[in-house]
């Protein structure tokens, strides 16, 4: 795994090699954080001192933030051929596979760990509970990384950057709304309400919302590292073929 590092730093730095890079940034923190302050988010009215207003948000903002990164991982490259290029060099498609993955995983990890501006208001706002913020970035972190791994593989599949785009939202959609209240009350309607509950655990809402109130269960970050490991041993089997 030798050729990893320098994968991933070719493909961090090319980030920020054209502007899109710092508007996707300014775009994701401007729209989170209106999202808190809107009368949807409540962070006001909820009179206290957490991130949980501003977390709440992040499974249906990732569903199209994450796609719209994740959606050149593989397309642009097999698109414009140089992912045969890359192919020619002395590196395996394992290498390939997580170094590009590792560095879009770092992109949006740096973006939500820039949101650290919240977390500094809701200190001068109040007494928050330091650890519940931390295990709520974490969680955020997690997530992002089992989005980009679904992103990533769909983006192998194809060389159309919008069709990689729809399919990784449609995929990304049903893992976020298993977990919704409402669609696993219409299961339980349909089927057993332990076959709901297997269903609902699939969901990114039911492994991430915990971490958001500070509970950090080994389930959850199991589901989170899985779901990532599983989705780029797909991509690897889709780019071998």
């Amino acid at each position: 795994m030798k050729q990893v590092i320098p994968i991933f730093k070719r493909e961090f730095v090319g980030y920020f090699r054209t502007p899109v890079a710092y508007i996707f940034l300014v775009a994701f923190l401007f729209i989170s954080v209106a999202l808190a302050f809107s009368r949807f988010g409540g962070f006001f009215k909820a009179g206290v001192a957490s991130l949980e207003a501003y977390f709440g948000f992040f499974p249906w903002l990732f569903l199209i933030i994450v796609p719209a990164v994740g959606m050149r991982l593989w397309s642009e490259e097999k698109r414009s051929g140089t992912a045969e290029l890359l192919f020619t060099l002395p590196v395996t498609t394992i290498e390939a596979v997580v170094g590009k993955f590792l560095a879009g995983w770092a992109f949006l990890s740096l973006a939500i760990v820039l949101s650290f501006p919240m977390a500094i208001t809701i200190g001068y706002l109040g007494s928050p509970d330091w650890g519940v913020v931390l295990t709520s970035y974490l969680g955020a972190i997690l997530m992002a990384g089992g989005f980009l791994g679904v992103c990533s593989l769909t983006s192998a599949l194809t060389k159309n950057q919008v069709v990689s785009f729809i399919v990784s939202l449609a995929a990304c959609s049903v893992l976020v709304f298993l977990g919704y209240s409402g669609f696993t009350a219409l299961l339980e309607s349909l089927v057993p309400v332990g076959v709901a509950d297997a269903i609902s655990n699939f969901s990114f809402i039911t492994h991430f919302s915990p971490m958001v109130r500070g509970i950090v269960d080994a389930k959850d970050v199991v589901f989170f590292l899985s779901l990532m490991g599983f989705t780029l041993f797909l991509n690897v089997v889709a780019l071998e073929r």
